[in-house]
């Protein structure tokens, strides 16, 4: 397969390697492509991206299967009262 972002279109370009003698070789530079597996239209597609677009946030990774929660149920927590605990207001009343 190519090595293209699937987002952008980036993809390897060309060039030369000179060295310190001045001596040109060719060379390629390869783009920072990852293997993601992404939110597509509500599916998971398995794709090619590169590390800008990742970081850009400009791809929906896909939730790990082992990794998803099951919705958790709220639980109340009944208020416990202390028997020595008194009102703001009457605390305030009786100093007067």
């Amino acid at each position: 397969m190519a090595k293209v972002c699937d987002i952008c279109g980036k993809h390897a370009s060309v060039g030369n390697a000179i060295s310190h003698a001045h001596n040109t070789t060719l060379r390629k530079w390869q783009p920072n492509l990852r293997a993601v597996r992404a939110l597509v239209g509500g599916q998971v597609k398995r794709m090619k991206v590169c590390a800008k677009c990742l970081k850009a946030g400009k791809v929906l990774k896909a939730p790990h299967k082992t990794r998803v929660k099951p919705p958790a149920e709220k639980v109340m927590m009944p208020v416990m009262e202390t028997p020595n605990s008194v009102a703001p207001a009457a605390a305030m009343s009786s100093a007067v």
